[in-house]
Protein backbone atom coordinates (compact mmCIF):
# COMPACT_ATOMS: atom_id res chain seq x y z
CA UNK A 1 0.00 0.00 0.00
CA UNK A 2 1.55 3.47 -1.13
CA UNK A 3 2.03 5.93 1.97
CA UNK A 4 -0.40 8.74 2.48
CA UNK A 5 2.15 11.01 3.96
CA UNK A 6 5.89 10.40 2.75
CA UNK A 7 9.25 12.15 3.36
CA UNK A 8 11.35 11.10 0.82
CA UNK A 9 15.41 11.70 2.07
CA UNK A 10 14.74 14.84 3.42
CA UNK A 11 17.58 17.10 4.67
CA UNK A 12 16.99 19.78 7.23
CA UNK A 13 18.91 22.11 9.71
CA UNK A 14 18.92 25.46 10.83
CA UNK A 15 21.83 27.91 9.16
CA UNK A 16 24.58 25.46 9.21
CA UNK A 17 23.52 23.04 11.70
CA UNK A 18 22.23 19.54 10.02
CA UNK A 19 19.13 18.17 11.73
CA UNK A 20 17.68 15.87 9.54
CA UNK A 21 19.98 13.80 7.07
CA UNK A 22 18.67 11.95 4.16
CA UNK A 23 15.67 11.04 6.00
CA UNK A 24 12.91 8.64 4.56
CA UNK A 25 9.73 7.90 6.90
CA UNK A 26 6.06 6.76 5.41
CA UNK A 27 2.74 6.65 7.18
CA UNK A 28 0.08 4.37 5.10
CA UNK A 29 -3.88 5.46 5.33
CA UNK A 30 -4.80 3.92 8.24
CA UNK A 31 -1.20 3.45 9.77
CA UNK A 32 0.41 4.51 12.83
CA UNK A 33 3.81 5.91 13.33
CA UNK A 34 6.37 5.96 15.80
CA UNK A 35 8.95 8.22 15.63
CA UNK A 36 11.67 7.85 18.41
CA UNK A 37 15.20 8.46 19.34
CA UNK A 38 17.35 10.27 22.10
CA UNK A 39 17.15 13.91 22.50
CA UNK A 40 18.22 16.52 19.74
CA UNK A 41 17.52 13.30 17.31
CA UNK A 42 15.53 15.27 15.02
CA UNK A 43 12.43 13.72 16.38
CA UNK A 44 9.88 16.61 16.39
CA UNK A 45 12.03 18.20 12.99
CA UNK A 46 10.85 15.18 11.44
CA UNK A 47 7.20 15.91 12.98
CA UNK A 48 7.31 19.46 11.39
CA UNK A 49 8.79 18.47 8.34
CA UNK A 50 6.06 16.10 7.79
CA UNK A 51 2.67 18.50 8.70
CA UNK A 52 4.89 21.12 6.33
CA UNK A 53 5.12 23.63 8.78
CA UNK A 54 9.27 23.54 7.81
CA UNK A 55 10.43 23.10 4.56
CA UNK A 56 13.48 20.59 3.88
CA UNK A 57 16.80 21.98 2.51
CA UNK A 58 16.44 18.99 0.06
CA UNK A 59 14.39 16.13 -0.72
CA UNK A 60 10.33 16.48 -0.72
CA UNK A 61 7.12 15.58 1.12
CA UNK A 62 4.38 14.16 -0.51
CA UNK A 63 0.72 13.55 0.37
CA UNK A 64 -1.34 11.46 -1.24
CA UNK A 65 1.89 11.24 -4.26
CA UNK A 66 1.32 15.25 -4.44
CA UNK A 67 4.28 17.29 -2.78
CA UNK A 68 3.10 19.14 0.04
CA UNK A 69 4.48 22.70 -1.40
CA UNK A 70 1.59 22.28 -4.05
CA UNK A 71 -1.27 21.54 -1.60
CA UNK A 72 -2.69 24.59 -0.07
CA UNK A 73 -2.38 25.92 3.30
CA UNK A 74 -6.24 25.91 4.04
CA UNK A 75 -6.44 22.69 2.07
CA UNK A 76 -3.60 21.11 4.08
CA UNK A 77 -5.18 22.07 7.58
CA UNK A 78 -8.04 20.30 6.42
CA UNK A 79 -6.67 17.03 6.12
CA UNK A 80 -3.87 17.46 8.80
CA UNK A 81 -3.56 18.44 12.51
CA UNK A 82 -0.79 18.83 14.75
CA UNK A 83 -0.54 18.14 18.89
CA UNK A 84 2.13 20.28 20.25
CA UNK A 85 3.69 19.16 23.53
CA UNK A 86 2.49 22.08 25.00
CA UNK A 87 -0.26 24.30 24.29
CA UNK A 88 -0.26 27.57 26.26
CA UNK A 89 -2.90 30.31 25.77
CA UNK A 90 -3.55 34.24 25.42
CA UNK A 91 -6.96 34.07 26.85
CA UNK A 92 -8.51 32.40 28.95
CA UNK A 93 -11.00 30.16 26.79
CA UNK A 94 -13.20 27.69 27.33
CA UNK A 95 -13.31 24.09 26.36
CA UNK A 96 -15.73 24.82 23.84
CA UNK A 97 -13.67 27.63 22.30
CA UNK A 98 -10.49 25.44 22.22
CA UNK A 99 -12.45 22.84 19.96
CA UNK A 100 -14.03 25.59 18.30
CA UNK A 101 -10.82 27.03 17.02
CA UNK A 102 -9.92 24.29 14.57
CA UNK A 103 -12.71 24.69 12.24
CA UNK A 104 -10.86 27.59 11.31
CA UNK A 105 -9.96 26.09 8.19
CA UNK A 106 -13.16 25.74 7.19
CA UNK A 107 -14.32 28.74 7.60
CA UNK A 108 -14.36 31.53 4.90
CA UNK A 109 -12.70 35.14 5.34
CA UNK A 110 -15.07 36.71 8.21
CA UNK A 111 -17.46 33.85 8.14
CA UNK A 112 -18.60 32.69 11.66
CA UNK A 113 -19.20 28.87 13.07
CA UNK A 114 -22.65 27.56 12.40
CA UNK A 115 -24.94 24.73 13.27
CA UNK A 116 -22.86 21.86 11.53
CA UNK A 117 -19.42 23.44 13.07
CA UNK A 118 -20.95 23.10 16.27
CA UNK A 119 -21.93 19.75 15.97
CA UNK A 120 -18.66 18.62 14.59
CA UNK A 121 -16.99 20.44 17.74
CA UNK A 122 -19.44 18.06 19.91
CA UNK A 123 -18.70 14.88 18.16
CA UNK A 124 -14.81 15.52 18.45
CA UNK A 125 -15.15 16.17 22.55
CA UNK A 126 -17.72 13.22 22.92
CA UNK A 127 -14.97 11.06 21.13
CA UNK A 128 -12.37 12.36 23.47
CA UNK A 129 -14.70 12.07 26.48
CA UNK A 130 -14.33 15.64 27.39
CA UNK A 131 -17.58 16.58 26.58
CA UNK A 132 -18.68 17.00 29.96
CA UNK A 133 -15.84 19.78 30.31
CA UNK A 134 -17.21 22.26 27.25
CA UNK A 135 -17.69 25.35 30.03
CA UNK A 136 -14.68 25.05 32.02
CA UNK A 137 -11.91 27.49 31.22
CA UNK A 138 -9.16 25.34 29.25
CA UNK A 139 -6.39 26.71 31.87
CA UNK A 140 -8.09 25.19 35.08
CA UNK A 141 -7.68 21.36 33.31
CA UNK A 142 -5.32 18.85 34.55
CA UNK A 143 -2.21 17.94 32.08
CA UNK A 144 -4.28 14.88 30.99
CA UNK A 145 -7.84 16.82 30.45
CA UNK A 146 -5.80 19.49 28.37
CA UNK A 147 -4.52 16.83 26.33
CA UNK A 148 -7.36 14.92 25.48
CA UNK A 149 -8.97 18.67 24.69
CA UNK A 150 -6.39 19.41 21.92
CA UNK A 151 -7.07 15.99 20.60
CA UNK A 152 -10.23 17.14 20.31
CA UNK A 153 -10.14 20.38 18.74
CA UNK A 154 -7.41 18.31 16.00
CA UNK A 155 -10.47 16.28 15.44
CA UNK A 156 -12.65 18.73 14.93
CA UNK A 157 -9.93 20.29 12.35
CA UNK A 158 -9.73 17.69 10.11
CA UNK A 159 -13.73 16.16 10.65
CA UNK A 160 -15.31 15.34 6.97
CA UNK A 161 -11.47 15.97 5.08
CA UNK A 162 -11.58 15.29 1.50
CA UNK A 163 -9.48 12.00 2.25
CA UNK A 164 -7.68 10.61 5.73
CA UNK A 165 -7.24 12.95 8.26
CA UNK A 166 -3.89 12.49 9.37
CA UNK A 167 -3.27 13.29 13.34
CA UNK A 168 0.55 14.16 14.08
CA UNK A 169 1.28 14.03 18.11
CA UNK A 170 4.98 15.06 19.55
CA UNK A 171 5.91 13.69 22.54
CA UNK A 172 1.90 13.40 23.66
CA UNK A 173 2.53 11.57 26.94
CA UNK A 174 5.72 13.47 28.38
CA UNK A 175 3.64 15.88 31.26
CA UNK A 176 1.20 12.81 32.10
CA UNK A 177 1.03 10.18 34.65
CA UNK A 178 0.68 6.87 34.10
CA UNK A 179 -3.47 6.42 33.87
CA UNK A 180 -3.55 9.70 31.34
CA UNK A 181 -1.14 8.12 29.22
CA UNK A 182 -3.11 4.39 29.31
CA UNK A 183 -6.20 7.07 28.56
CA UNK A 184 -4.15 8.44 25.69
CA UNK A 185 -3.42 5.46 24.09
CA UNK A 186 -7.06 3.86 24.51
CA UNK A 187 -8.36 7.04 23.35
CA UNK A 188 -5.78 6.73 20.18
CA UNK A 189 -6.66 3.23 19.33
CA UNK A 190 -10.41 3.90 19.18
CA UNK A 191 -10.39 6.87 17.06
CA UNK A 192 -8.29 4.83 14.78
CA UNK A 193 -11.13 2.25 14.72
CA UNK A 194 -14.25 4.75 14.38
CA UNK A 195 -12.84 7.33 11.53
CA UNK A 196 -10.41 6.86 8.57
CA UNK A 197 -6.78 8.45 10.52
CA UNK A 198 -3.57 8.09 9.96
CA UNK A 199 -1.39 9.10 13.18
CA UNK A 200 2.24 9.49 13.76
CA UNK A 201 3.59 9.95 17.07
CA UNK A 202 7.53 11.23 18.36
CA UNK A 203 8.19 9.73 21.57
CA UNK A 204 10.43 8.69 24.36
CA UNK A 205 8.27 5.90 25.88
CA UNK A 206 8.90 2.99 24.07
CA UNK A 207 6.72 1.06 26.13
CA UNK A 208 3.99 3.86 24.59
CA UNK A 209 5.20 3.10 21.16
CA UNK A 210 5.00 -0.54 21.40
CA UNK A 211 1.69 -0.75 22.21
CA UNK A 212 0.33 1.86 19.53
CA UNK A 213 2.71 2.15 16.50
CA UNK A 214 2.75 -0.50 13.89
CA UNK A 215 5.67 0.61 11.99
CA UNK A 216 8.37 2.68 14.00
CA UNK A 217 11.62 4.88 12.79
CA UNK A 218 14.46 5.02 14.80
CA UNK A 219 16.64 8.39 14.56
CA UNK A 220 20.21 9.31 15.81
CA UNK A 221 21.72 12.31 15.08
CA UNK A 222 19.02 13.25 12.37
CA UNK A 223 19.98 9.99 10.76
CA UNK A 224 17.97 6.70 10.25
CA UNK A 225 19.20 4.08 12.38
CA UNK A 226 15.89 1.38 11.97
CA UNK A 227 12.69 1.64 10.15
CA UNK A 228 10.13 -0.89 9.17
CA UNK A 229 7.52 -2.78 11.67
CA UNK A 230 7.72 -2.73 15.49
CA UNK A 231 8.24 -6.20 15.40
CA UNK A 232 11.54 -6.05 13.90
CA UNK A 233 12.36 -2.44 14.76
CA UNK A 234 12.19 -2.74 18.79
CA UNK A 235 15.03 -4.92 19.36
CA UNK A 236 17.63 -5.03 22.01
CA UNK A 237 20.15 -4.31 19.61
CA UNK A 238 18.74 -1.54 18.07
CA UNK A 239 17.91 -0.09 21.49
CA UNK A 240 21.34 -0.48 22.53
CA UNK A 241 22.57 1.03 19.45
CA UNK A 242 19.94 3.97 20.05
CA UNK A 243 20.45 4.97 23.50
CA UNK A 244 23.24 3.38 24.55
CA UNK A 245 21.58 1.37 27.22
CA UNK A 246 21.17 -2.27 27.58
CA UNK A 247 17.52 -3.70 27.55
CA UNK A 248 14.98 -6.51 28.01
CA UNK A 249 13.12 -6.86 25.16
CA UNK A 250 9.85 -9.13 25.44
CA UNK A 251 6.67 -10.13 24.62
CA UNK A 252 4.11 -9.74 27.60
CA UNK A 253 2.31 -12.82 28.01
CA UNK A 254 -1.09 -11.73 28.60
CA UNK A 255 -1.48 -8.75 25.85
CA UNK A 256 1.08 -10.21 23.31
CA UNK A 257 2.92 -6.36 23.50
CA UNK A 258 6.41 -5.90 23.24
CA UNK A 259 7.70 -4.62 26.64
CA UNK A 260 10.74 -3.18 27.24
CA UNK A 261 12.86 -2.91 30.05
CA UNK A 262 16.01 -0.76 30.79
CA UNK A 263 18.32 -2.78 32.40
CA UNK A 264 21.80 -0.49 32.15
CA UNK A 265 23.70 2.28 30.77
CA UNK A 266 26.33 1.31 27.96
CA UNK A 267 28.91 3.49 27.22
CA UNK A 268 29.67 4.90 23.92
CA UNK A 269 32.70 2.71 23.51
CA UNK A 270 30.97 -0.51 24.62
CA UNK A 271 32.56 -0.80 28.42
CA UNK A 272 29.82 -1.16 30.95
Amino acid sequence: MPDLLRADNVVFGYQRTPILRDVSAGIPAGGFLGILGPNGSGKTTLLRVLAGTVQPARGRVLLDGRDLTSVPRRALARRMAVVPQETHLAFDYTVLEVVMMGRYPHLATFEVEGPRDFAIAREALAATGTDTLVDRPFGTLSGGEKQRVIVAAALAQIAAAEGDGILLLDEPTVALDLAYQLELGRLLRDLQRRVPIAIAVSTHDLNFAASLCRTLVLLKNGSVLAAGSTDEVLTADNIRSLYDVDAEVSRHAATGRIVVVPIRRVAAEGRQ
